[in-house]
């Protein structure tokens, strides 16, 4: 990677984003868990059920307090390493990250304490009620989050203002209902549903290996099982409706998570398998499945996805209706006082104006894009295209966690049907061994959305090269060090208390009792 302040900041909003995304799907995902096995205890009074709930409560208030603490840096990087952005699109990305902030901190961290310390203070259902605040808390949280994000992929309800040189919200509903951000927040939850599970199943299972603990791990498991084998199945659904909008708002992304180079007759092939060539502009060893790709990205048998090459074409002919409408941005600005923009001059920014961001790649290699050579126009165009190796392998990976997700969960949920949770020790292994899965998938899911949107930080609109802050690489990269420093130990830190937790299981009781009966009958009950 070159060190230059676009790469440099790139790279340290990567590190904090990933390692803050370590913590959100689990907490997204372990809230639901612990209010369903409240809501058991509250519906049976059996305490074993309680006993789970503080059990993996514990565990997710941790996880919990490592996730908005990495958070509040990711935040203040948009005015530090990109103040411009922060400057152009402020009016409409402020507006979900308030709501974001109030949701964490003011929501999530009031009843994550009345969840802590309300248990001898609140009734049975009162208490339940905290919990699932808590679980919606966390979960709109990221609502908000993805809206924002969301526009980012896709900036509707918005327009450019060439007076202030901003983007301004127009339509605050269009904003929210965002198709590309809803279909990211469900996926996204749903994925972390998944790790959630993974997780609870993986620990339950070690605990089954060892002989201890047993009645909270086999129940655990059967929650797990279900949950998960039910989140498993919604996510490959979900992913397959960004799919479907990646064709209808980036279909730059969807080319090149594909190797698509050049557009193929409907319905497209999917490619399983190859080696992709950027310099060569072709995939090496191709595995096609016939006509897949054109049902996953259209839904039909004949409408065509273009292709890298066709879409680096257009990205040209955009950037010279760019010039044109940067020419008129310039003529507008350059008007004084209450004089009157000329019709002409206004006509054509009316015309251009939607391409005025593709203008802005020029910057890269000449300040003023309307003195770039036609040999720098064809290399901004090329620059649309991401990097078609990671994306594509990132994808490949990612859906076969996926699949093996569904699988696993599946397998389980049938054992547990069958009261057979420990009847297979090496499946028990399996479990343990794949709790760091998830985790990988996630991250795999944020290199596939953000690595490709670029060369934008806006699709479209702004492009990452000038929208960062005018600070000197040696700033930059010292700050990267420091977060890789701090965020090594906060992370050697949350894996010792999350492990000690483990270690030391829940809280020993007397045998599980319902209220109100004796508790020989309910020492017959079912251990799952």
């Amino acid at each position: 990677m070159d060190f230059d302040i676009v790469s440099l900041s790139r790279l340290q909003f990567a590190i904090t984003a990933l390692y803050h995304f370590l913590f959100v799907p689990l907490t997204l995902g372990l809230s639901i868990v612990i209010a369903i096995m409240e809501t058991v205890y509250v519906m049976t009074g059996r305490t074993i059920w309680r006993d789970m709930t503080k059990f993996w409560g514990v565990l997710f208030g941790i996880n919990f307090a490592m996730g908005v603490a990495t958070g509040i840096v990711m935040e203040f990087q948009f005015g530090m390493n990109w103040s411009y952005y922060s400057h152009y699109v402020g009016d409409i990305f402020g507006a979900p990250l308030a709501l974001e902030g109030l949701m964490a901190f003011f929501l999530e961290a009031t009843f994550v304490g009345l969840f802590f310390f309300g248990w001898d203070r609140l009734s049975k259902v009162k208490h339940l009620v905290v919990t699932w605040c808590v679980a919606l808390g966390s979960n709109f949280s990221a609502l908000w989050i993805l809206i924002a994000n969301g526009w980012m992929q896709n900036p509707v309800g918005s327009q450019f203002n060439p007076q202030t040189m901003r983007m301004e919200m127009t339509d605050f509903f269009a904003v929210l209902t965002n198709p590309v951000a809803q279909a990211k927040f469900v996926h996204t939850v749903s994925a972390g549903y998944v790790t959630a599970a993974i997780f609870v199943l993986g620990i339950s299972a070690w605990y089954v290996l060892k002989g201890r603990h047993l009645q909270l791990a086999k129940r655990s498991m059967t929650v797990a099982a279900s949950f998960g084998l039910a989140s498993a199945l919604s996510v490959v659904v979900l992913g397959d409706e960004s799919g479907y909008l990646s064709t209808e708002h980036q279909k730059m992304k969807l080319a090149a998570i594909e190797a698509m180079w050049k557009t193929e007759p409907a319905p497209a092939a999917f490619t399983a398998f190859g080696f992709p060539d950027q310099a060569a502009r072709e995939t090496h060893y191709a595995v096609h499945i016939p006509w897949a790709m054109g049902l996953i990205g259209t839904r039909s048998l004949t409408t065509e996805i273009p292709g890298i090459d066709e879409l680096v074409a257009r990205a040209e002919t955009h950037i010279r209706d760019g010039i044109v409408a940067y020419d008129a941005l310039q003529q507008i600005r350059a008007v004084k006082g209450g004089a009157d923009v000329p019709p002409q001059v206004q006509a054509a920014f009316e015309e251009h104006g939607h391409t005025l961001g593709y203008a802005l790649l020029l910057k890269r290699y000449v300040d003023d894009p309307r003195q770039a050579t036609p040999q720098q126009i064809s290399q901004a165009a090329w620059d649309t295209v991401p990097r078609v190796a990671p994306l594509f392998w990132a994808f490949r990976l990612m859906v076969g966690l996926g699949f093996l997700f569904i699988l696993l969960t599946a397998v389980f949920f049938w054992l547990s049907a069958r009261r057979k949770l420990d009847a297979h020790r090496w499946l028990l292994k399996v479990a343990v061994w794949s709790i760091p899965l998830p985790w990988i998938a996630a991250e795999l899911g944020w290199i596939v959305a953000e690595v490709g949107r670029q060369p934008w930080v806006i699709e479209g609109v702004l492009p990452t090269a000038v929208a960062v802050s005018n600070l000197g690489a040696s700033t930059v990269l010292l700050t990267i060090a420091g977060f890789v420093a701090i965020y090594t130990v906060l992370l050697v830190i949350e894996m010792k208390l999350m492990l000690k937790a483990i270690r030391k299981g829940p809280d020993d009781h007397a045998p599980a009792r319902v209220e109100g009966r004796p508790a020989a009958s309910a020492d017959l009950a079912p251990a799952q």
